[in-house]
């Protein structure tokens, strides 16, 4: 679910454009890794600065080619009707037009490459500054088999002042929504040791972030030689789910890989590419997943819900339908799942565009504590030390929703987060160059209304930063 939209889904965000200051949040932006390339032993590593800077340039690869062609364009708007079909894919047009286009780009007039943090040949993380409204943003693009862009996010990099005291992150957190949990922790010997938190144990409903229990049980299948990182997945009409992600928009048929599909989930938030793997492990290693990593109410989230179900349950005979769910026990639910649920067409986009309010947030979401998310964390982690795992931590440092902690001082940072309307979940590890990997976990709620979120992620993005500087001191 979610990724950033105007309004939010479970999950992050699914228009598959953002220019800020539009930001809107949760199961984000795409890696489409390559499987044939070596996938780091963990969080992306970032080089610490050596020498004099040099003119950075887009690389040669389809992504980059977009993104030389998005700088030139930004400097000569308006894109033209025909520019844009020629430089984006139909599916991407149909929800963002060259109208709304050319609109949200008079935000970055300007564009100048000032580094890039992930290239892989269909996608692209850089950094630019603006001499528009955002002078200082972070660009996600990403380009379908034709090299046609399919998803483009531009968001504010985070700045505002440094935050000093444990007081002042609690302060500029409270700012966002009436229901805030915190945790930071250090993780550093396996464990969540917790160093300062706002309720951390009360379970919250989390959006997208569910997903990393997801690439836990991936993690074990792998584990045990019940999947391969390499083995093949088929885009079928069964699994395609609805936005964000871009595998919903490729013909029946096509074959990605399971590390793909992995780094699709993680760092677009990709649908489909959730439910393709939830059917691969099962729901029931989901389920245990739950238990393993160490959660305190499991039972919550059982059922463990695939994308399509729960867009099925807010969208489609609404509130009829998930008024019958949430009035089940489990073995009603199961029973509700497979009689009617399973059976439902996909709602239609338009259903989703409409769904603008909190619905059920506090009974029908996913759900977790700020603590569970810790133990999660730090199960990945020591799954991505095995021989053979490394992609879990490839998968999950693709995407640091633009937290951008200073290179000289951090070595990697790990991101996923979730958010519908009345959610909002930011989930980060880091590691210093010393070695020491902190969680800062942030569930924000507001059960009445939508979270405004081209307001709130700049907030927790500036509170998260000062609790990760914070927390390292010490």
């Amino acid at each position: 679910m979610s990724g950033r939209w105007s309004q939010s889904r479970p999950g992050r965000s699914a228009r598959p454009f953002l220019v800020a200051p539009i930001v809107a949040v949760a199961l984000l932006v795409t890696a489409c890794t390559s499987p044939g390339r070596p996938a780091p032993a963990g969080p992306t590593t970032a080089a610490a600065p050596t020498g004099p800077a040099k003119a950075v340039v887009p690389p040669d690869t389809p992504a980059g080619a977009q993104l030389r062609w998005l700088i030139t364009a930004v400097a000569h708007l308006p894109v033209s009707d025909a520019q844009a079909r020629a430089h984006f894919d139909a599916a991407f047009l149909a929800q963002a037009g060259p109208a709304v286009l050319n609109q949200a780009l008079q935000s970055v007039i300007g564009i100048k490459l000032l580094s890039i943090q992930t290239s892989e040949p269909s996608t692209l993380v850089a950094t630019v500054s603006s001499g528009g409204e955002v002078p200082r943003a972070q660009v996600w693009l990403t380009v379908d088999s034709r090299g046609l862009i399919s998803y483009l996010r531009i968001s504010p990099a985070t700045a505002g002042p440094a935050l000093a005291s444990w007081a002042s992150v609690d302060a500029m957190l409270r700012l966002v929504a009436p229901q805030i949990r915190l945790l930071v922790a250090d993780v550093s010997n396996g464990s969540c040791r917790t160093v300062h938190g706002i309720d951390p144990a009360t379970p919250a409903p989390l959006g997208a972030a569910f997903k990393l229990y997801v690439l836990d049980a991936l993690g074990d299948a792998v584990a045990s030689g019940k999947v391969r990182w390499n083995q093949p997945l088929t885009v079928t009409a069964q699994f395609k789910g609805l936005p964000p992600g871009v595998l919903q928009n490729e013909p029946d048929g096509t074959q990605v890989s399971v590390l793909d599909a992995a780094a699709k989930m993680i760092s677009l938030s990709d649908n489909t590419a959730t439910d393709m793997l939830i059917s691969l492990v099962g729901r029931p290693a989901v389920e245990a997943a739950l238990t393993t990593t160490g959660m305190t109410s499991p039972a919550l989230d059982r059922p463990f819900l695939t994308t399509r179900e729960i867009f099925v349950l807010k969208l489609d005979q609404w509130p009829a339908l998930a008024k019958r769910y949430i009035a089940a026990d489990e073995t009603g639910r199961r029973a509700l799942l497979a009689s009617t649920v399973d059976r439902a067409p996909l709602p239609a986009v338009t259903a989703a565009g409409a769904w603008t309010t909190p619905r059920d947030i506090d009974s029908l979401e996913y759900f977790a504590s700020a603590s569970d998310i810790c133990r999660a964390y730090s199960s990945l982690a020591t799954l991505a030390r095995r021989p053979g795992l490394s992609q879990i931590g490839q998968a999950l440092s693709v995407n640091d929703d633009g937290l951008q902690l200073d290179p000289a001082r951090w070595q990697a940072t790990w991101f996923k987060g979730g958010s519908e309307p009345g959610v909002l979940t930011l989930a980060f590890l880091a590691t210093t160059r010393t070695g020491r990997s902190y969680v800062v976990t942030v569930l924000a709620e507001n059960p009445s209304q939508p979270l405004d979120q081209g307001t709130a992620i700049p907030v927790i993005l500036s509170a998260v930063k000062g609790a990760f500087t914070l927390a390292a001191r010490g």
